[in-house]
């Protein structure tokens, strides 16, 4: 009985305790209120994740992200700490009640230890970010790149004191990513984080560009991961605007933390790690996968006859009458036009034979003027030959003894009384050929 009772006690006592993390994580999950700051964003719930289920998210680079709901936003901060601008960071956020997760750089740790351990007391998640930010991470050797990331956690855990407050998270410098880098990284059990959008607050830019394209591609997305720096002051500048507008646009902040033996993941469907999951109003983005079938033993169907696939004749013509203006009678269904059959080639004996043209059709029988009728002057000079051009020569050496007879001489002047041409050339070739063609 007493082994019993110790059992039911241990049973009581595991019950309670799960009902008190259950209580803790519903809490957090409704966390709006923020004491003194009643019209605080606040963060709206805890999200648990686990590693090793999911070890690469950010939509920038890769197919999944966090699961979260639309209008929710997960902030992150990369590069610290600096004193001078992460401090101004760290109130700002604590003036709106918000959590952030922060990817901190092994030899800041060094420098600012101090600064590390705010970030953990005051309840953000602290990931790493390298040992010196390198760069090179994408084609540098798989043992330099070790080197620096297990650097960074070295560094930032002996800054912590505290091994167990360092979440196993990690933002490789300059989003370089590279195969090897990452599959280290999910042996070891480290989740990958790269980013569903950008605020571009590393460049030389004002805050009020940071804080317009934080708005902007938030809303192209309707919700994510915002990668920001912490150390810059552009950034400080631009944050309490950034948090303002996702109050009044009704976003909510997401805060996320690794998933341990105490608190398990927080359950979810593969689909909502996806950017847009795939519902019943949204069309499939992808082919489908086909079935892997066996037609092994299947038995073969018969082809069908040709004779099968011909349409009525009868579909055709009514067809036809309807295109011709002819009515069709109620109640009865205009056949469908047939596909014409291949044309019957015609061979040498049964091809028409057409006659053979005359050939005195291809004769000119107007002579010397109809062939030149239409030309200019210059076209007919072009176009006379050398005998035609001998022949007009030696009918204007034979002119005067023409020009002598009666005949020729009356011909000579019905000739002037016609008007003149406006080209003497011209004029003079026209006479030439008159009385050449009336002295033959």
């Amino acid at each position: 009985m007493p082994d019993n009772a110790s059992a039911g006690a241990r049973s009581l006592l595991a019950a309670l305790c799960v009902g008190l993390l259950t209580c803790i994580g519903a809490h957090t999950a409704r966390a709006g209120d923020c004491p003194g700051h009643p019209d605080a964003l606040g963060t709206s719930r805890t999200l648990v994740v686990d590693p090793r289920e999911h070890p690469r998210i950010g939509t920038m680079q890769y197919s999944e992200t966090l699961p979260l709901r639309d209008h929710e936003v997960v902030l992150t901060f990369d590069d610290g700490p600096l004193p001078r601008n992460s401090d101004q960071v760290l109130r700002i956020l604590a003036s709106q009640c918000v959590k952030a997760t922060f990817f901190t750089i092994g030899r800041m740790a060094q420098a600012y230890p101090e600064g590390v351990r705010k970030l953990v007391e005051a309840g953000h998640s602290v990931g790493t970010h390298s040992q010196n930010h390198p760069l090179t991470m994408n084609h540098m050797p798989i043992d330099a790149a070790k080197r620096e990331i297990d650097g960074g956690i070295v560094s930032v855990r002996s800054a912590l004191g505290d091994y167990g407050a360092l979440a196993p998270f990690f933002r490789i410098p300059g989003l370089l990513r590279a195969e090897d880098v990452e599959e280290y990284l999910a042996s070891q059990g480290i989740q990958i984080w790269s980013a569903d959008f950008l605020a571009d607050d590393w460049r030389h830019i004002s805050s009020s560009r940071v804080f317009e394209l934080a708005i902007k591609r938030l809303e192209q997305r309707g919700k994510g991961i915002l990668l920001l720096h912490d150390i810059q002051a552009r950034t400080v500048a631009a944050l309490p605007r950034i948090l303002n507008e996702l109050k009044v646009r009704g976003y909510h902040i997401v805060h996320v933390v690794p998933a341990t033996p105490q608190t398990p993941a927080t359950p979810t469907d593969s689909q909502e790690w996806q950017l847009y999951p795939v519902s019943e109003n949204v069309a499939i983005s992808r082919w489908p996968k086909i079935p892997n079938f066996a037609f092994r033993d299947t038995e073969m169907l018969p082809a069908p006859a040709i004779s099968e696939l011909d349409w009525p004749r009868v579909q055709a013509m009514s067809l036809a009458e309807e295109d011709r203006g002819i009515p069709v009678r109620r109640g009865t269904r205009p056949g469908r036009l047939a596909w014409p059959g291949p044309m019957p080639l015609q061979t040498a004996e049964t091809a028409a034979t057409l006659p053979v043209p005359d050939h005195t059709v291809f004769q000119i029988r107007e002579g010397l003027r109809a062939a030149t009728r239409g030309l200019t002057a210059p076209h007919r000079a072009e176009q006379a030959g050398p005998a035609d051009y001998q022949a007009t020569s030696r009918q204007a050496r034979n002119l005067p003894a023409i020009m002598s007879g009666k005949a020729g001489r009356s011909r000579v002047a019905r000739v002037h009384q016609k008007p003149q041409s406006t080209h003497g050339r011209r004029g003079a070739i026209k006479h030439l050929v008159q009385v050449r063609k009336r002295s033959a």
